[in-house]
This record gives structure tokens, sequence and C-alpha cells, in this order.
């Protein structure tokens, strides 16, 4: 069962947007065991519309498209799948009217003709409730496949993807699929596949691993089988190969599937009933953001202070300001003052602080772009670790942020 992604709008191309639409669909269809043929990103241009249109119906079985469903003059979506589809008129669905007056009603924005216009319909397609906007989706038939349109905002779209996957599971018969992803972080990927080398090579041939490396979140390990007869024994026998991974990558392991260095560390934390702080010079409260953005955060989060001026680090943290003058604001004296400084003035058993060059300039010869100084403070001690990453400055960021969360992590280990 083929699918293809199609998402329509010019603020794509020309990269005023990033498209996070496809890659949240392609993860649904292939749990539903739909493979993804083909992911098209095109102009809000009828003609090229059809033109794709026709192109993916000659290679797959399902079309998603996102885009063009909103209410302005340039959304033409709504028009060419009627015109393509042979609609013979615009009907107004009902519920989709009551849903759009409701959100008028609750953002207090009176009803007009533009609104009222989006509950019209193709009378040729099945119309599918957006309850988060004014766009309701649409899903079409042709020679027994299968085109759904969705607005493309990405809240809305994903709330609509979760009648989607049932409707189509429904119409056709999918393969059945199942995944599980190992998370692993401080290993470099190459080292990863030579140190379980042995454990790879003796996995059951339906079960297939997959090596998804990233810089913030370390390597992920997926196994995944295709169609499954016992799902039960199945889990389980994933459950019982990642076992053994655990065992060959002890502390390497930090959770499993959704879970990220943030909410493995609030575990640890949690369980120690302890709180954390961050000070944070080079990350500028992306560490902080990392943690609050996992519900349930303020059982173990007291705050953040950005230390981004030498004035902060003194003031607000207790820096030595001669220490800054004879080491500078990235070493690790610094880096220690910081941690032990955030960890008082906030409260907290636990602080992390960072100080380094994120560039792309500020560099030396002997402190070139890149070198972080990362700090966690606990309890008992302080410990900190240099670390000179790259030129990048969204890089150097996510990195020393994920490089910090996880010595957090190893330390809350260690201390068991």
């Amino acid at each position: 069962m083929n699918a293809e992604i199609i998402t329509i709008g010019d603020e794509i191309l020309i990269g005023q947007i990033v498209d996070t639409n496809s890659t949240y669909i392609a993860q649904q269809l292939n749990l539903a065991g739909i493979s993804v043929y083909q992911k098209t990103s095109i102009s809000d241009n009828r003609k090229h519309i059809i033109e794709n249109i026709d192109r993916a119906f000659t290679t797959s079985d399902i079309i998603i498209i996102t885009g063009g469903l909103g209410p302005t003059s340039d959304d033409i979506t709504k028009q060419v799948l009627a015109e393509y589809f042979g609609a013979h008129s615009m009907k107004t669905h009902e519920p989709s009217l009551e849903i759009i007056k409701s959100l008028m009603q609750r953002i207090d924005i009176p009803m007009n003709e533009t609104n009222r216009k989006q509950a019209e319909l193709p009378d040729c397609c099945i119309p599918i409730l957006n309850r988060n906007g004014t766009a309701p989706a649409m899903w079409f038939e042709r020679n027994g496949k299968i085109l759904i349109a969705m607005p493309g905002v990405p809240f809305e779209m994903k709330a609509i993807m979760n009648d989607v996957i049932p409707m189509l599971g429904n119409h056709f018969k999918l393969q059945t699929v199942y995944h599980k992803t190992l998370l692993t972080y401080g290993i470099p990927e190459s080292v990863l596949a030579e140190r379980i080398k042995e454990w790879e090579t003796n996995l059951p041939k339906h079960l297939h691993l997959a090596y998804l490396p990233n810089p913030e979140s370390g390597v992920r390990l997926r196994l995944s089988a295709y169609e499954i007869n016992d799902r039960n024994s199945l889990i389980k026998e994933i459950d019982e190969n990642f076992d053994m991974l655990r065992k060959i990558l002890k502390s390497a392991v930090y959770g499993e599937n959704d879970d990220n260095l943030a909410i493995a560390a609030g575990k640890l934390l949690q369980q120690k009933q302890a709180m954390l702080a961050t000070a944070e010079s080079c990350t500028g409260g992306h560490i902080a953001g990392m943690i609050t953005a996992n519900a349930g955060s303020s059982k173990y989060f007291t705050g953040s202070v950005v230390a981004y001026s030498n004035d902060v680090k003194i003031k607000t943290l207790g820096v030595n300001a001669s220490d800054i003058k004879k080491y500078g604001a990235v070493s690790e004296q610094v880096v220690c003052q910081m941690a032990q400084g955030a960890r008082i003035a906030l409260n907290a058993e636990y602080a992390i602080a960072t100080s380094g060059i994120a560039g792309p300039d500020g560099g030396s010869i002997e402190k070139p772009v890149g070198t972080v100084w990362i700090a966690v403070a606990t309890p008992q001690k302080v410990i900190a670790q240099k670390h000179v990453l790259a030129k990048l400055r969204n890089v150097n960021i996510s990195r020393a942020s994920a490089i910090a969360l996880n010595m957090l992590r190893l330390e809350l280990i260690n201390e068991k």
C-alpha cells in the first residue's frame, strides 16, 4: 500500500516556513502499515496541483494533501479539487458550519460570508470534521484510490489524522507494522555499530534494525517488524532483544520511543525528590526550554538564569569578577561558579551551567568557535567538562544543551 504526501504552499517553497506536516503524516502512515512512496511540495498553482495529482494517482493508492484550504484568494486547493473530481456544486456542510460559528464566537470575531464559505464543500467528497479550525478536510475516491485534503495548520492537521487513519483502515486491508525505539547518547554511530555488531548479527530475520542519529538526541536504534501474526509475542521478542542491548550499552541508554534527555533526567530527579536549576550563557535558555517542554517539569525544575553578560554572572550568580578577568567567561572556573551560584540562588539541589562561544564569530586560537564549558553542581561537588563542537551556532547550542543534560543524567545514575 503506497501513499504520496503533497504539501501545497508558496511559503514552503521559498523557505518562509518549514514543512513539518509531511514528516508527521509519514510517521502516522508508517505506523499504520502504509509505505510513503514520495513527498512533494508544490506551489499554489492550479496547473501544478492538477499535474501532481495526476502523477501521484499513477504511483500511489493514497494521496494526502495539506495546504491551500484557507479563506483567502490564494487558497485555491478546494476549488481545484472540486473541478478535478467533477463536482456539480458546492454544498454547505452543516456540522462544519456549526464548528466555525462556535470558533468565531469563542475568539469574539463576527461571523462573515468568508467564514461561511469555509463550510462549503464539493458535493463529490466525504467531509471530515476539523474541530480545531475553519477548514474541513475532504475525502475523495477515484478507481479505488483515495485523495484526502487537509488544512496546512499543523495542530489542525494532526487532530484530523486521528480520524483519517481509522478511515483508511476501514477502506483498505492495511499491513500490520510495529516499531520500538531505544534511545542512546554519548556513543558515536560508528562506534555504536561496532559495539553492538554481534547483537545485531544475531537478530531474528523478521526484525529490522535502523540507526537514526541526531545531534540533540543521540543515536536512536529502531527495531521494526512487518506483517505481524502474533503481536503480543512480537512485542515480547523485541523487548527481550532490547533488554540484551541495554546490558551491552548500560548507561548510554536513556529511554525509549518518545523520551528525551530532559525527560530522562527529570525522572531521576523525581526519584531523588530533588530540584534542578540552570544557569545558561551560550545556550541562552535552550536547556530550560527543553526541560519545561515536558508536562510535569515543575516537580523537579525551579528556574533558570540566562547569564549572557558578565555583569549578570557576577551580580546574580556570584561569579568572581577577578576570575572572569583572569580566565575568561568561557572557562572551567567561571562555569563551575555559575552552576554553584544557580544552585544557591534558585534553591535547588542540582544545577547545570553553560558558557561558550556559540559562533559564528568571537573565537580565538586558544578558544575557537564551538568551545563550550559545561558544569553540573550537586549537593556534594561540581564537575565540569570542556567540549569543542562545531562552527554553526544552532548546532552548538543544541549539542551543548544535550551534553549538559546527559552529564546531569549520568551523575544522577552514578549517585544511586
